[in-house]
């Protein structure tokens, strides 16, 4: 019998600091997140970013929390269960980072009298740190528990029709009639994690505009396939060139990859867009990025640098083009 494994980042299980510490230090010590020497890693992680850093992050999650607790969780929980319902196939929910876990996850589905297991790490793009990691963990796991499952992972799906059907759909349906410009403006990553995914050790910021070359790498380069999704979504809302762009958020230190998007919010408003949507592909359930950081502060950013709206387009979540697409997904 055949299962599906829906997996999302995570989130604090609360407010407490202990929650936010304990989830902070969880993430950030992934290998594949914050990938330098493991001593320089935790040296970062324990005595420099946690203790600078913890306080604020329980202010910004405070800013979004609701009765149901962390967006993410609840959502993609919620998403689960339609996903299930569509399907007829049964559904688990897990976090790569606190909870639900991907342990318990899958032991529930081996309970349920699982074989084979349909993994879905929630993130269009690929990249190490999302991924990656998440295939890992779920591999890990499942040897370390002896579970003998077969495992089917989805893998990128950022030019799959259902996928950017859908996207364009949420975007068409949440614009301002007045709209300017869109900015897609996704996670950011540092740069150095392109070269690491280069699997021709050859390409990825080493050819002139190697994003718009067809490589080996593209099936592993997460800039390249952001870029692909934003022009297919420009194509299908039939956007001119200038009236959409791409930029990336939430960068944590320098030599990310660029344009970022608090420098591309100030610079629209300057150069004349009064009028801005914004939508963030990088994620498919809204999260402290989407809600706090880009709807919040991205807000206030652009609005002081002289914009007049600025208007915040949701994530997929559980829309039914998005549960359509993963239930036809489940059945390849």
């Amino acid at each position: 019998m055949k299962g599906i494994l829906l997996i999302n980042l995570g989130s604090p299980r609360d407010l407490e600091l202990k929650s936010i510490k304990d989830y902070l230090k969880e993430f950030l010590s992934d290998d594949l997140v914050i990938d330098y020497p493991k001593f320089l890693q935790q040296i970062l992680v324990n005595w420099i970013i946690i203790p600078s850093r913890y306080k604020n992050t329980r202010e910004a999650y405070s800013e979004i929390w609701t009765e149901n607790g962390s967006p993410l969780i609840h959502d993609t929980i919620a998403l689960g269960e339609k996903v299930g319902a569509m399907s007829g196939v049964l559904v688990e929910v897990s976090m790569r980072y606190q909870f639900p876990s991907i342990e318990e996850g899958l032991k529930k589905l081996k309970a349920k009298g699982c074989s084979e297991i349909f993994v879905v790490p929630l993130y269009p793009h690929y990249a190490m740190s999302t991924v990656l990691t998440t295939e890992r963990e779920v591999k890990r796991i499942e040897s370390k528990l002896g579970l003998d499952l077969q495992l089917n992972f989805i893998g990128a799906f950022y030019n799959e029709g259902g996928y950017i059907s859908s996207l364009s759909d949420v975007i068409n349906r949440n614009r301002q009639k007045e709209s300017d410009y869109l900015l897609f403006s996704y996670h950011g990553i540092p740069n150095r994690h392109l070269i690491k995914t280069d699997p021709t050790e050859s390409h990825c910021l080493k050819v002139t505009n190697c994003c718009e070359i067809e490589s080996k790498a593209k099936p592993f380069c997460y800039k390249a396939q952001v870029l692909e999704t934003s022009k297919l979504c420009a194509k299908k809302l039939e956007l001119k060139d200038d009236e959409w762009g791409v930029s990336f958020q939430s960068r944590i230190g320098p030599g990310w990859i660029q344009p970022f998007t608090d420098k591309e919010l100030v610079r629209l408003a300057e150069e004349g867009v009064q009028h801005l949507d914004v939508v963030c592909p990088a994620f498919v359930t809204d999260n402290l990025e989407t809600l706090e950081e880009m709807n919040i502060r991205g807000r206030e950013t652009f609005l002081e640098a002289g914009g007049k709206s600025f208007n915040y387009i949701p994530c997929l979540n559980n829309e039914d083009s998005w549960v359509d697409f993963l239930v036809a997904a489940s059945e390849k």
